[in-house]
This record gives structure tokens, C-alpha cells and sequence, in this order.
């Protein structure tokens, strides 16, 4: 009988509101990390690992030093960890890659285990609604904008990138992590809109710091995995079933 699971965890935003009141947070999350990789099969990372990111081409933000060695240590291990950028840290280019040896993926992907469809992603800009950061992003991820930032110096960027992500509201998403109900959570329309023209077992996603499960069909459910800011909640799948849970 496989013991192996499969893990996922999705918007730890270390570095919010300050690296040091952030700190306690990164350590529970490394703790994780590392009662997780005894029987992990494969861990997904979906997004938001840090409420700010930027590589410039010889630097990235310091700090995260034991979350990065964690993740370094278990894929040094052969467990397989898949990334994929949130909205905080969509400037992220292929320090994972060269570093940690860690695939970075910009959007939703398929992946089949044990027989189980999944499609896994952060989950913003997704669905109908929420065009004020469609806008956004779309500005962000303009070669001439990222080029421009570029420029500015790491110490002026960085900070100036921090005190906007904590603060603006279109960005931090801070103001969301209530239940909209079904009809108006845009994830559930995208994911029921996904299934008129192909199956899935199972929607992954984060972005909406919310733990929700919802079952779309007999066959299809919809997960959410909530955050490690208010509810340090996870997923688990043990090749039959996917669990959320919460860390204590």
C-alpha cells in the first residue's frame, strides 16, 4: 500500500507586514516543511511564498534564508516541489530554477496522479470579475514596466514594493476572506466554465486565503487552501482523496 501523499500549501506571504513580525510564521511554515517530507510523494507550492518578490539580474531580496534551505534540503532529497507564482510574487524569474532546481510555472497546469485529473494554480485573474487587478497585473508584467523598476536602485525598489503590497488593497487582496457564496466566488464560476469542456477530479488553487471545498459534480471538487497568515490550513492527497487540514 503507497503511504507516499502529496502535499500543497499556497500564501505564506513571508516578509508581511514586516520580516521580523513575518518570522514566526516562516519557521512554523519550515516546521511543516519538514514533518511533511517524511512520506512526501511531491509538495506543490501555490504562490504568494513571499508578499514580495523582484529578481534583478544579480540580486533578489535578502532574508528567507531557512524557508530556502528547506526547500533546497528537500528537493536535494528527490522529492519533487512544483512552484507556481502568485500575485505577490509574479516578478519571479528563474532564480528557482538555477538555485533550488524547483520548475516555476506563470499559470494553471494539469497533472494526473493515481489516475486522479488535477488542475493546480494560483488562482488570480481567474474567472469573471476582479478587472481592476486584470488591470494590474497586466501593467506589472509589461517587459518596459519591469524594466523601469529595474532601475531603481534594490534598496529604494524593494522598499517601495513592500510598503505597496502590504497596502494596497487590489494587491494584498487583504479585504476578501469572506465567503461570497457559490454564485459569486469567481474560482468556482472559472472552474465549473473548465469543466464544460474537459474533466477534472480536482481545482487547486490559493489566492483567496480562504479554506473552502466545494463539490462542483459527483466526480469534481473545488479547493481552496486558504493561507498560513490567519489559518495555516493544507492539502493532502493519499491517492483516493484530497484533505484539507489545518497545521497546529
Amino acid at each position: 500500500m503507497n503511504t507516499k501523499k502529496i502535499y500543497f500549501a499556497s500564501d505564506q506571504h513571508l516578509g508581511a507586514p514586516t520580516q521580523e513580525l513575518s518570522f514566526p510564521r516562516e519557521q512554523k511554515f519550515v516546521q511543516w516543511l519538514d514533518e511533511v517530507k517524511q512520506n512526501a510523494e511531491a509538495i506543490f507550492l501555490l504562490g504568494d511564498l513571499f508578499d514580495f518578490w523582484f529578481e534583478y539580474k544579480t540580486v533578489v531580496p535578502k532574508g528567507f534564508v531557512r524557508v530556502l534551505g528547506k526547500l533546497a534540503e528537500i528537493k536535494d532529497s528527490g522529492i519533487p516541489i512544483y512552484f507556481f507564482v502568485g500575485n505577490h510574487d509574479l516578478w519571479m524569474s528563474d532564480y528557482f530554477e538555477k538555485e533550488l532546481n524547483i520548475p516555476v510555472y506563470h499559470d494553471n497546469k494539469d497533472f494526473t496522479f493515481n489516475g486522479k485529473t488535477f488542475l493546480i494554480g494560483h488562482g488570480d485573474g481567474k474567472g469573471p470579475g476582479d478587472m481592476g487587478y486584470k488591470r494590474m497585473k497586466k501593467v506589472f508584467t509589461n517587459p518596459f514596466f519591469k524594466g523601469l523598476f529595474r532601475w531603481l536602485h534594490p534598496d529604494i525598489g524593494v522598499r517601495l514594493a513592500q510598503y505597496l503590497s502590504v497596502k494596497n488593497k487590489l494587491i494584498s487582496g487583504a479585504d476578501d476572506v469572506h465567503f461570497l457564496g457559490e454564485d459569486n466566488e469567481w474560482l468556482v464560476q472559472y472552474c465549473k466554465r473548465k469543466l464544460e469542456t474537459q474533466h477534472y477530479n480536482f481545482f487547486v488553487f490559493g489566492h483567496r486565503h480562504l479554506p473552502m471545498e466545494i463539490q462542483l459534480t459527483e466526480e469534481s471538487k473545488y479547493i481552496n487552501l486558504g493561507d498560513w497568515i490567519g489559518y495555516f490550513t493544507y492539502g493532502v492527497f493519499d491517492g483516493e482523496q484530497f484533505e484539507l487540514k489545518k497545521y497546529e
